[in-house]
């Protein structure tokens, strides 16, 4: 079969799905509160003669799209949430918010959504022309950044009857993701006290907000005792309001905790839970412990990646034109020598000593044309992805392609003002090529699951998937 064709489709469509991904990067909607980012993306697929159910596994802006029936199914994952704090112009090489302190695609999940809808639609298209069987579905997977959207369908047994699943995330790099990533649990820690005047009658007051500075310093502490590549990070979201000669008597810290294993996590969790009573115990306060959202780490699978690779080599990476290399590098202009290193550091870790000859031809690139050579990985990702728990399931496999100038950061101003170029563009539509081939072939080659599925059930070694989150525990929108 010539699966030029699917090229062609999303080509033919281009401009319906770069409005898609520019409709997602404006309303650039938080975790769990995409409305019109779901919405837009459902409207498209029942156009294009999905099946669409909404408001999947307990939140309204999870969906599924479905076209065919019977085996093999082939689920490919797609985001559109965004993060807080980073509106930004799009197309300004200098920090330049649209409206100080609103949320902006920081991590291009606009593209990321739109990529894999460009794929579902070629792959349905073709399935149709060619009369194949089987099942392909979207899946419209909100909350990832700081929600775990995918970890609660998990958990709600979304997963549970597909065969293969695929996604891809735009970044810096033109690579298979072929690497371990770390657990996680999030959690507010609330802290209740006794207001009173702090000049007049502190001696009355409880403070909450002492508490929570008290556990902070005693999480520092703690950093020093844990395993080497755990991590712990916090925000402070409430801080007892704006008067100081009040002693505060609510405030809340949002711990983010990240291990290996989500055994591990626990381990540190119920340290960092002990501090936080320790704090409470200090300043005569009560301490409410309310789990917010988990992932586990990510199952790398050799199988499918080595099909997405050779996809990706048929593809090809995007083609930039020296318009958009001249923007690119006016953003380059604004990275530091540390941001470029750590891009380069993370395909010297993936490549090993014998990929260094591309490391070294990275080190001149604008936008990255290079597919860095494929090896299955024992990288350690020091982030985390709620894919992960997918690939607990089902055999999972994701790929990037570079939408961005080669050193950007991720969760940066940079990324958001990249978010809607014409490279960017190309990136995505590249991914929805690479998707499609790869499902095509999963459709055409029935071996490719039972020997993706062979080889999960070996890494997992008779280990069962059991979600992280509480049973209970309710998605939970950020205000």
């Amino acid at each position: 079969m010539d699966k030029q064709r699917l090229n062609q489709i999303i080509e033919e469509k281009r401009a319906v799905f770069i409005n898609a991904s520019d409709k997602i990067w404006e309303y650039a909607e938080m975790r769990f509160a995409e409305k019109q980012s779901s919405e837009l993306l459902c409207k498209i697929l029942e156009e294009e003669g999905f099946c669409v159910e909404r408001g999947i596994a307990t939140m309204d802006t999870a969906f599924v799209a479905s076209f065919g029936s019977g085996e093999p199914v082939v689920a490919i994952l797609g985001e559109y949430d965004a993060l807080s704090g980073l509106s930004q112009q799009s197309g300004s090489a200098k920090q330049e918010p649209l409206s100080g302190g609103m949320s902006g695609h920081g991590c291009g999940h606009n593209l990321l959504g739109v990529g894999s809808l460009a794929a579902v639609v070629a792959v349905k298209q073709l399935m149709a022309e060619q009369k194949l069987s089987g099942t392909i579905r979207y899946y419209g997977c909100p909350g990832e950044e700081g929600g775990s959207g995918k970890t609660f369908m998990a958990r709600e047994g979304a997963f549970k009857d597909i065969d293969i699943a695929l996604t891809w995330h735009p970044m810096t790099n033109n690579m298979i993701m072929s690497m371990n990533t770390l657990s996680n649990y999030q959690i507010y820690y609330r802290f209740h006290g006794k207001s009173a005047h702090a000049a007049a009658a502190p001696h009355l007051g409880r403070s909450a907000l002492d508490a929570v500075e008290l556990m902070n310093v005693g999480v520092n502490y703690l950093r020093e005792h844990i395993i080497e590549e755990a991590r712990i990070h916090y925000a402070v979201t409430n801080t007892g309001g704006m008067s100081p000669n009040v002693v505060q008597a609510e405030a809340e810290v949002l711990y983010l905790i990240r291990a290996i294993k989500v055994a591990q996590v626990q381990e540190i969790y119920e340290r960092v839970c002990n501090v936080a009573k320790g704090a409470a115990l200090m300043t005569g306060t009560e301490c409410e412990i309310v789990f917010d959202k988990a992932c586990s780490n990510f199952i790398p699978n050799s199988t499918l990646e080595k099909i997405i690779y050779d996809n990706f080599k048929a593809v090809g990476v995007p083609q930039i034109d020296e318009v958009e290399k001249q923007f690119a590098q006016t953003i380059r202009n604004t990275l530091n020598v540390t941001d470029i290193d750590n891009d380069l550091r993370m395909a010297s870790a993936y490549m090993g000593s014998e990929g260094q000859e591309v490391v070294e031809k990275l080190k001149e690139t604008v936008v990255s044309d290079i597919i860095l050579p494929y090896k299955y990985s024992a990288m350690l990702l020091s982030g985390s992805t709620d894919v992960g728990d997918v690939s607990w399931i089902v055999p999972t496999a994701q790929f990037s392609v570079a939408c961005c100038a080669f050193g950007t950061p991720g969760h940066s101003w940079q990324t958001v003002a990249q978010g809607k170029t014409s490279f960017a563009h190309k990136g995505m539509l590249v991914a929805g090529k690479i998707l499609a081939q790869t499902a095509i072939d999963v459709f055409l080659r029935p071996e490719i699951v039972a020997e993706a599925k062979t080889e999960l059930q070996r890494t997992l070694a008779g280990v069962s998937y059991v979600s992280p989150i509480p049973v209970g525990v309710k998605p939970s929108i950020i205000k």
